[in-house]
């Protein structure tokens, strides 16, 4: 098994955003807590004050819940910050992100890199869920990020990731919106951090509406590419 410290804290904390997923969240749970079976982690939902019984599935579930109102950046912030966890996974609540890929994730960090993000564009990843005009948004988005900052990402908008401890405090994060995985790579390459892409299946979200806007939250991550230009 691997253990937190001898004081009991969590070796993994699964930080899962959610807004009104009551037909998903209990499945992604169990998901979660079949594919860490011998691991000691934690599972921490932030929700945006739900009102259809997301938040009483995941306590009685044993989730630990916590709030925010703002968006899904400020979410995972507020979550990461949280977290007990020597390794942190970020997570999505509709079924797209399957729980088998965990111990892939975890690996990552255990062998050194600061981030593992998964790719849904490398060999054995792929979506099943990215209409034509998503794929070219995501494409052109990573080739502006890469040719700006000299990375050689290969996606972008895609938020199955995890991090060290210490990696997440070096990124110093402050978007709340759906910008919030193009900061983490623009971020993690300025920081000079350790990052490791590994293959990523994403599934179709299995009930509910998704919570993307596509043009809206398209212009997010455009100022976000850009206002990392000139802020260190």
């Amino acid at each position: 098994m691997r253990d937190g410290s001898k004081h009991g804290t969590p070796y993994v904390s699964i930080v899962i955003p959610t807004w009104n997923e009551k037909n998903n969240i209990g499945k992604v749970i169990r998901g979660v807590k079949k594919a860490l079976t011998g691991y000691s982690y934690e599972i921490l939902v932030v929700d945006r004050h739900s009102t259809d019984g997301t938040i009483g599935i995941a306590k009685s579930l044993g989730a630990r819940v916590i709030y925010d109102d703002k968006g899904k950046g400020s979410a995972l912030i507020k979550g990461f910050n949280e977290a007990r966890g020597r390794i942190i996974i970020s997570m999505d609540a509709d079924l797209s992100n399957r729980p088998a890929e965990l111990k892939l994730l975890i690996t990552g960090i255990e062998t050194g890199y600061d981030i593992c993000m998964g790719s849904r564009y490398l060999t054995g990843g792929g979506s099943d869920d990215m209409p034509l005009y998503r794929k070219f948004a995501n494409k052109g988005f990573v080739t502006l990020v890469n040719l700006i900052y000299g990375s050689k990402y290969s996606d972008m908008c895609y938020g199955y990731r995890s991090f060290s401890k210490n990696a997440f405090k070096k990124l110093r994060l402050v978007e709340t919106g759906f910008g919030i995985e193009t900061e983490i790579n623009i971020r993690a390459r300025k920081a000079g951090l350790r990052v490791l892409e590994v293959p990523s299946m994403e599934k179709k979200r299995a009930t509910g509406s998704g919570k993307l806007r596509t043009w809206h939250d398209g212009y997010i991550i455009l100022k976000t590419i850009l206002k990392n230009i000139r802020n260190d």
